[in-house]
């Protein structure tokens, strides 16, 4: 589907192309500006740093309920069947636990990420169209829906600037 409609803007530009369409259509790189730009570098900073920590603290707690599988495991003949069981069923309840706050930890950088988007793209969106309005510039595209184009017609580095002026860094708490 998203072929179909880059192939149906391609047309159209072709289909249309006088000198002044030309110079109404640009694109920028959207994925590079969220990763290179001021704000983008210190948000994935941000969130690998808490990532890696969270990793960090899931591997301690699933060493140490390793060692105490091993330790119950070792325990089997000497305990009473029904303790076993409390015991296997303690650490069972305890790997779910493990599992659960991992997908929280998980959720909770991917929430981040998503809002270190929105900001960018909130502040993103005034230099676009204050730069639109400069430029006479009808449309602007993202890169990765082009198939082909003039560098000339990379409006990145020129929207990257503004947005480093404007957003320094983002708030993900």
């Amino acid at each position: 589907m998203k072929l179909i409609s880059n192939l149906i803007i391609i047309s159209v530009l072709f289909l249309f192309n006088t000198p002044t369409l030309k110079a109404e259509t640009v694109f920028l790189d959207f994925q590079f500006i969220l990763g290179q730009s001021s704000a983008g570098k210190k948000a994935n900073q941000l969130l690998k740093s808490e990532l890696e920590k969270g990793i960090k603290s899931l591997k301690d707690r699933e060493n140490k309920l390793q060692k105490e599988e091993k330790e119950i495991i070792q325990q089997k003949k000497i305990l009473s069947p029904e303790e076993y069981k409390k015991k296997i069923s303690n650490l069972r309840s305890k790997v779910s636990n493990l599992q659960k706050d991992r997908q929280t930890i998980l959720n909770k950088i991917a929430e981040k990420r998503n809002k270190a988007r929105s900001t960018i793209l909130k502040s993103l969106n005034p230099i676009v169209k204050e730069y639109m309005a400069q430029k006479n510039v009808k449309i602007v595209l993202d890169k990765k829906s082009v198939l082909l184009a003039n560098d000339e017609l990379d409006i990145t580095k020129d929207i990257m600037q503004e947005l480093n002026k404007n957003l320094k860094t983002i708030n993900l708490n």
